[in-house]
């Protein structure tokens, strides 16, 4: 192949674009975010995301899974640029960076996406309601991914799921599953409501059951509250089930993202036993 093109300048317009896209801001108002390293950038295009142009640092070119990316890239068209270890770390966000990034475009998902299950089984969604955290947002997409969710929805009060450090710790999760952003309260009702999907909380009230006595096996979307107040009370009233997680320490509660892990754990197990 060709010499790859460069950029010298670190007020390059693409490389100023790259810096803006750190900014959740920018990233709505351009639709597009930074997915930041050799796995992640792997993942990317593996999962054929749209993407618009990738950076490689002068250091990173010698770096042979990071090339391998690169040349598939060039393959599908998209424009690479090699620039020099100072330009990249203009657009980078990480300190101790790999030198490559991609700048991608948002895929827009929709219900029945969400809804309709690679295996065939009934869906099973995530709904975060105001999980504020990027990393426990970015893990929650991980856990939902690994276990089987059909899906993720993130609620308009829930933090920017494509932020760097929410796309860093799903560790790619986002890439392989279906997501929807900044649904309202009455989208997820309207949506469960006329697909036959249960709609589970979970809460710390004297109607919750204990986590393993729900029923997860039949169609449900299950909602994970903010890190501090829980899920919103708007949401418990219209729910069909609540749920708690037992515990015998003197935690007042678990991280939300450990809450997901155990929650959806036991979904894929009453699901795997069938």
């Amino acid at each position: 192949m060709t010499e790859l093109e460069r950029i010298e300048s670190l007020t390059n317009s693409k490389v100023k674009l790259t810096v803006k896209l750190h900014s959740s801001t920018h990233r709505k108002a351009e639709n597009m975010f930074v997915a930041e390293g050799v796995r992640l950038a792997e993942m990317a295009v593996n999962a054929e995301w749209p993407v618009e142009y990738a950076f490689i640092s002068d250091t990173a070119v010698k770096n042979d899974r990071a090339m391998a990316v690169i040349n598939a890239l060039r393959e599908k068209k998209v424009n690479v640029y090699q620039v020099p270890d100072n330009v990249y770390e203009k657009a980078a966000d990480t300190v101790n960076s790999q030198g490559l990034l991609l700048v991608v475009r948002n895929r827009i998902f929709s219900w029945q996406e969400l809804l309709r299950s690679k295996t065939g089984s009934a869906p099973l969604i995530v709904v975060l309601d105001g999980v504020q955290d990027p990393g426990n947002a970015g893990t929650i997409i991980r856990t939902a991914e690994a276990l089987g969710c059909t899906g993720v929805v993130c609620m308009e009060n829930t933090v920017d799921i494509f932020s760097d450090k929410a796309v860093r710790s799903s560790m790619g999760a986002v890439f392989n599953i279906p997501i929807i952003t900044n649904a309202s309260h009455d989208d997820v009702l309207e949506v469960c409501h006329d697909n036959e999907v249960s709609l589970v909380a979970t809460a710390l009230d004297e109607t919750a059951i204990r986590h393993y006595l729900g029923d997860y096996v039949s169609p449900c979307a299950i909602v994970f509250g903010n890190e501090g107040n829980g899920v919103s009370e708007q949401m418990l009233q219209d729910a069909d089930q609540k749920v708690y997680i037992p515990m015998s320490g003197q935690a007042e509660s678990l991280n939300v993202s450990a809450a997901v892990a155990i929650l959806i754990y036991e979904a894929f197990r009453q699901r795997s036993i069938l």
